[in-house]
């Protein structure tokens, strides 16, 4: 029950929020449809988040339900001051004007809210993959008394990461007295709700400005758009299905079943034979109970040798699935929020007729301003959407300046005057958080052997590739498809030029830095000739995939290219320029991985393929239903008819995914949604404990990474441990980490000498030592010298805690 009533006050305190932001989104989004309504509790919560950590970040407020509340009044100034900006009575008058689409909107938010809080309640449990790292940074958030928070892993330290969604989750938990445990699976509820409303806010608005005669259809109509987004998955479920059906396996000779196609397709398990008789459900082979996880490892690289190389290609029904509150999962109502702005400004939102003075940018100041504020905190949540939809913002501009005065050489340096002065402004509005940030990026490299198959493609996009494809020939069509050879040579030029990229970038570092690490992530992989020749081999091999890609280039750049013939100042085709666009930008987004990606800690491409993919498929998502909206009102019966056809195909076989998987973890519900539940009482009752505890260092065992049975009194208290996982703290920290500490670790427990023991005490200020089943297994725990020099405060059955005096 009382969780029951957090959710509900978790519920109130967002649609509170939205309210108290809604003259900052009239003002900011006015030239959208909706005002900006549908995106107002992202607005709010990056706004207030943003007041809150900044001022607490410089020492100005406390880290307390006060300092929160002192925020909340902030915010509410801010807004007072935009609504100064509008006529008495302006915004009562447009909610009575457009009460049904508000009424559509909120009842689209309480259904989105109440399906996944189903879903968290019946899966609760915090135990798998990156989960208790991000409940430990909530919970850090939660038990730190100023910010910037202390890392919860690495004691004496603050959090080096964009953990900017985990304080919005701490905030509401604050407020509410709830325990980060239950706040994390209310954290993706309100990451699912908020984008189910964000999508649709963003295709209602793209439709709105297309014919917003049919005002009452589209509010039906734009549903779509959260369907495709949040619940679509790609091909892997129908071929779990098929596979379970033992399709296209025939016994051979020695009556072993055999299969050419699933040999030839390649997918993970699904090329060895299934097993029992056939079936209508997917199963599981070698995967635990998580059939699914295939679906999120579609596309594969491999070294020369042959050896495999993990692509992660996650799209949303999958996160939200898997359960991990991720920063790539807490972006996405922002990153929509970012998508809404920029398409704000296509409109002409904030743009002033002479140009800005010192910038030259015909955008208001305060517009400028804002949307700082906005992409900025984009590098806070998830550092890769920053740069995605900084461009995609300044592409915009450019569009809509390029259908205004003509295309001239000048919009060039213009966008790049733009995209430098958000980026300047951007790092200062979040300094606090570069000031304590380090990248493990290491520079851009060519991706020379592993192109991504047609196949693997088509099998990850081609349900949103299939409406998409329909609407651009639609249009081609309509313009008499004049344009259209230059067009796709301008794809393939694309295409080529990234390719002579990849090679240029292997050149200079196989040149001139042989030596550096750059230079030897080309080299370490053998002669380079036999590299190249290798590569080109593999990249004519997996043709499909490039060819693709440059096809849907080269569809979508031709018609941007095509001159607008309408009035000087005109949108071109109103919605159609900026549908376009979210297609290119998502376009070049799977398309650069398939010859460059950024160097990290993993050393190939696959945070560079999982990072853009999943930022892809959003924006094509949301372009797909705006295409399929429009193809359903356009064609005539018969065309219509045999869309329609076909769109019930895809979509009957995109949702095969979301109606297995929601089905597999919702079978056994736990009817709970504190994410500790899972854990033994006694355990549990010293994480409580420990909860209330005055703050400081914690000893326990330090396991591997996604190990979940270690870390766990630091994961599920807030309290700073030694070290939690070491993989990800080098991660965070660039590999600058003191791996001094797991050997000191090891030595406090395993010693029998008590000054020994003391004098590691003393230099990590350790106060808590707990003794558990993990210490125990990771350690040769000598228990005595703590029950004899230390105070027990707290026993169970497995749980012992000594504190130090």
């Amino acid at each position: 029950m009382n969780e029951l009533l957090g959710a509900f006050g978790w519920y109130l305190l967002l649609a509170g929020l939205g309210w108290l932001v809604l003259p900052i989104g009239y003002r900011f989004l006015g030239a959208l449809a909706d005002k900006g309504y549908a995106f107002l509790r992202p607005l709010g919560l990056l706004l207030w988040a943003l007041i809150f950590w900044a001022l607490g970040s410089y020492g100005l407020l406390p880290n307390n339900p006060g300092g929160i509340l002192a925020a909340a009044l902030l915010l509410g100034g801010l807004s007072w001051w935009a609504a100064r900006g509008l006529r008495p009575g302006e915004l009562r008058d447009w909610l009575r004007g457009q009460r049904r689409t508000v009424l559509a909107m909120e009842a689209l938010f309480l259904l989105a809210f109440v399906f996944m809080l189903w879903v968290r309640a019946a899966r609760p449990e915090i135990n798998h993959t990156e989960q208790p790292m991000e409940l430990a940074f909530i919970n850090a958030i939660l038990r730190s008394p100023a910010l910037p928070p202390h890392d919860p892993w690495l004691s004496g330290f603050s959090i080096s990461y964009y953990y900017l969604g985990y304080v919005m989750v701490a905030m509401l938990a604050q407020l509410l007295g709830l325990h980060g445990s239950v706040a994390f699976n209310l954290g993706l509820v309100t990451v699912f709700a908020s984008t189910a409303l964000a999508a649709y806010g963003l295709a209602y608005n793209l439709l709105m400005a297309y014919k917003p005669a049919l005002q009452r259809s589209l509010l039906w109509l734009a549903g779509l758009a959260p369907l495709l987004v949040l619940l679509l998955g790609n091909g892997g479920a129908l071929l779990e299905v098929a596979h379970a059906r033992h399709a296209l396996w025939e016994p051979g000779a020695d009556g072993a079943l055999q299969s050419a196609f699933w040999t030839w397709l390649d997918v993970d398990e699904l090329s060895n034979p299934p097993f029992g008789e056939p079936g209508w459900a997917p199963r599981n082979y070698g995967t635990g109970s998580w059939w699914w996880w295939r679906s999120s490892r579609i596309v594969n690289d491999r070294d020369l040798n042959g050896f495999d190389q993990e692509v992660i290609d996650e799209f949303p029904a999958f996160s939200f699935t898997l359960g991990d509150l991720h920063p790539h999962v807490l972006s996405m109502p922002f990153v929509m929020l970012a998508t809404a702005l920029a398409f704000n400004l296509y409109l002409g939102g904030g743009e002033r007729r002479e140009p800005l003075p010192l910038l030259d940018f015909h955008i208001r100041a305060e517009d400028l301003a804002f949307a700082a504020v906005l992409l900025g905190g984009l590098a806070f949540l998830n550092i890769w959407d920053f740069p995605i939809y900084a461009a995609l913002y300044g592409l915009a501009y450019i569009l809509r300046r390029g259908q205004q005065a003509g295309w001239q050489r000048d919009l060039f340096f213009e966008l790049l005057a733009l995209g430098l002065v958000l980026l300047i402004a951007g790092v200062v509005a979040y300094l606090p958080f570069y000031l304590g940030f380090t990248s493990q990026a290491g520079g851009i490299l060519p991706n020379l052997v592993n192109p991504s198959r047609g196949a693997h493609l088509w099998i990850m996009f081609g349900w949103l590739w299939l409406p998409l494809l329909a609407w651009l020939l639609w249009l081609w069509k309509r313009s008499g498809w004049k344009g259209l050879l230059p067009g796709l040579l301008y794809g393939l030029a694309a295409v080529a030029g990234l390719w002579a990229l990849s090679l240029l970038l292997t050149w200079l570092y196989a040149t001139f830095l042989p030596g550096m690490e750059l230079g030897q992530a080309i080299t370490s992989q053998g002669n380079l000739s036999d590299v190249l020749a290798a590569g080109l081999q593999r990249r004519l091999a997996a043709a499909g995939g490039w060819l693709s890609l440059a096809a849907l280039l080269g569809l979508v750049i031709g018609l941007l290219a095509a001159r607008p013939r309408r009035e000087k100042g005109a949108p071109m085709g109103a919605a159609q320029g900026f549908v376009l666009l979210m297609v290119l930008m998502g376009t070049l987004l799977v398309t650069a991985p398939e010859f460059i990606y950024l160097r990290d800690h993993f050393g190939t491409r696959m945070n560079t393929v999982f990072k853009f993919y999943f930022q892809a498929w959003q924006l094509w998502a949301v372009a797909a239903a705006v295409g399929i909206v429009v193809l359903l009102h356009e064609l005539c019966r018969g065309a219509r008819a045999a869309f329609a056809g076909l769109l019930a195909l895809v979509l009957a076989a995109g949702l095969l995914f979301p109606l297995y998987s929601f089905s597999d973890i919702t079978r056994n519900p736990a009817g709970s949604l504190d994410g500790a539940s899972y854990l033994p009482a006694d355990v549990r009752a010293a994480i409580d404990w420990l909860r209330a505890a005055p703050l400081g260092v914690l000893a326990e065992a330090v396991g591997a990474s996604y190990d979940s049975s270690t870390t766990r009194f630091s994961t599920f208290s807030g309290q700073p441990t030694l070290m939690g996982w070491p993989g990800h703290e080098g991660q965070w920290r660039g590999g600058n980490v003191d791996w001094t500490r797991l050997d000191q670790l090891r030595a406090l427990y395993s010693t029998s000498d008590w000054r020994t023991a003391q004098a590691i005490i003393k230099q990590y200020e350790i106060k808590y030592i707990v003794i558990s089943p993990a210490e125990r297994n990771s350690y040769a725990v000598d228990e005595s010298k703590f029950s004899q020099n230390l105070s027990l405060v707290f026993q169970s059955e497995s749980v012992t805690i000594y504190q130090v005096p």
